[in-house]
């Protein structure tokens, strides 16, 4: 079932009048550091309390529609609500975030197509810490969590890959990611009139016992604790994606040269000089293993990948690893996170994220370097990487783009973390 969206009414423009200062304090919001014009685009009536706006945020840099699901109750915010989950008040109603609520649940769950579960959204917990989406632990009726509803906050048309991949694999019959339980789609009008229909979130089955991935390594770090072994593991589970990944989608038998590799790192260093133009001082050096890329005779076929793939996407449990999160990298277009690609970019964001763990688990010196470099050969001897020269080469370019993309992050939304980037720079372009 597909929900259309109504056109926005008097109530859903004075809450996007208060969204220009609610959203740029959430982690997810895409525009934060500009000034963004916010237009409603829709709006779905899931419940009488519960709509969930469809909301344009446009700048210079960006251009998105947003899912913003809220609550409209009568008189003053009930005692004990969170103050970050307050939007404001609009005619005497208190407007509040409602992904969490128990409400705006068990409405989205009626809502939504798929096997379902027998869940509790009375005892829903909403996970801290994300990114790009918003998350929310649902137990069943023992209290045992049965499944975690990913509420995303960015919208597109067409087949969204954080739901359409996971399905394939477990058709493929790969058990390394939560299996799809249930899933909502919306059609709107995008700001050329055509109707987009796209996907407003997943209910997926909850891995019990799980550890995040970038925790976990961040702890041991702390300890002075070698990864290398869970890093090998992780190679290998990264491996058997891949494979199970091909036999979903295919692959592209053709071997091309470094032509569209190279390409894509100017292309990145170009996006972040923009972005942050202290960057341009690394751009005579990140030009140069561009150029050695683009010198490659030959580079594997392509196939469907992660895309943005880091310790945060991954959850350790009973001894193995699982993978999720498969939306892509936040920023790019949906047509561009679909696109075939190198296996060795999900590789690359790995073993970014192994410089981020060693930092945030206080490492410092050569410790830090001891331990990154432990965890590196751990995960390339589990995923299998040759020690070729094509294979290095593609791994630095790729880790470059990768580092390029954090280090606009860090700048745009956690500047106490830019030391990690830019020192990740220099070691790739020593």
């Amino acid at each position: 079932m597909i929900l259309d969206a109504l056109a926005p009414d008097d109530v859903d423009r004075d809450v996007v009048g208060l969204l220009g200062t609610w959203l740029p304090q959430r982690r997810w919001y895409p525009a934060k550091g500009a000034d963004a014009e916010l237009t409603p685009v829709g709006t779905l009536h899931l419940a009488d309390d519960v709509r969930v706006l469809l909301v344009r945020a446009r700048t210079d840099a960006v251009d998105v529609v947003l899912q913003v699901p809220v609550l409209l109750l009568a008189g003053t915010a009930p005692a004990g609500t969170d103050p970050a989950a307050v939007v404001g008040d609009v005619g005497g109603r208190s407007v509040l975030d409602a992904a969490g609520d128990p409400r705006f649940l068990a409405a989205w769950l009626a809502a939504a197509d798929g096997p379902g579960a027998d869940v509790d959204v009375s005892s829903a917990r909403v996970v801290t810490g994300e990114q790009s989406n918003t998350s929310v632990v649902l137990p069943g009726a023992d209290g045992v969590p049965t499944g975690i509803l990913k509420v995303l906050r960015t919208l597109a048309g067409g087949e969204n890959p954080d739901i359409d991949v996971p399905r394939r694999l477990v058709a493929a019959g790969w058990d390394g990611v939560p299996a799809p339980l249930a899933w909502a789609q919306a059609r709107w009008t995008s700001s050329t009139g055509a109707a987009e229909v796209g996907y407003l979130g997943v209910l997926s089955a909850f891995v019990p016992g799980a550890q995040d991935g970038f925790e976990l390594a961040c702890a041991w770090a702390g300890e002075g604790r070698a990864f290398g072994e869970p890093a090998a593991e992780l190679g290998a589970t990264v491996a058997g994606m891949h494979d199970a990944l091909v036999r979903a989608f295919g692959a592209d038998p053709v071997t091309d040269g470094g032509a569209v590799p190279a390409r894509s790192l100017l292309d990145r260093l170009a996006w972040a000089t923009a972005g942050v133009p202290a960057l341009a001082a690394y751009a005579d050096r990140v030009r140069a293993v561009a150029d050695e890329v683009a010198g490659l005779a030959t580079t594997p076929p392509r196939q469907r990948v992660h895309g943005d793939l880091h310790l945060g996407q991954v959850l350790r449990s009973t001894g193995r690893w699982f993978v999720i999160d498969f939306e892509g990298e936040p920023l790019a277009p949906l047509a561009a996170r679909v696109l075939p690609d190198l296996a060795l970019r999900d590789v690359a964001g790995l073993l970014r994220s192994f410089d981020y763990a060693a930092a945030v688990g206080g490492l410092t010196g050569e410790a830090a370097v001891a331990w990154t470099a432990d965890a590196r050969a751990g995960l390339l001897a589990g995923y299998g990487v040759l020690d070729d020269p094509t294979s290095t080469l593609l791994l630095r370019a790729l880790e470059l783009d990768k580092t390029l993309y954090e280090a606009v992050y860090e700048a745009r939304n956690r500047p106490a973390w830019a030391p990690i980037p830019q020192a990740g720079l220099e070691r790739l372009l020593a």
